[in-house]
């Protein structure tokens, strides 16, 4: 069965994680733009990317694509809490940011299931 990622929750939640990602790290220090800003900006992108390239397999396929953006969701959470833990976001802005991270890690996790 295909899908139209563009329609899928999961796939509307993590790009709006993207971009909270991608408008947080450019308030790290610019000695992290090759370390922690990279790395975060890699694993946010990952999540949506891995989805809307399996969208297009076969159910077991794309079941392989969204392990693999929830992987990039555990790493991404990770990060952000490194990033909290050197100062570089609040704590307010981590729990939002990590909320998101859960809910997504919940939907994703539900919506493999049901494809099996």
């Amino acid at each position: 069965m295909k899908h139209n990622f563009k329609n899928l929750k999961i796939w509307i939640l993590s790009m709006d994680i993207a971009s909270d990602i991608n408008k947080m790290t450019h308030d790290f220090p610019k000695y992290e733009v090759y370390g922690l800003t990279s790395q975060m900006n890699r694993a946010a992108i990952s999540m949506p990317s891995n989805i809307a390239e399996g969208s297009n397999r076969s159910d077991i396929h794309f079941k392989h694509f969204l392990n693999i953006s929830l992987g990039s969701s555990f790493e991404l959470q990770t990060q952000v809490l490194i990033a909290y833990q050197n100062n570089y976001i609040t704590e307010e802005r981590t729990k939002e940011v990590e909320n998101k991270i859960i809910e997504f890690q919940k939907m994703i996790t539900g919506f493999i299931s049901k494809l099996e």
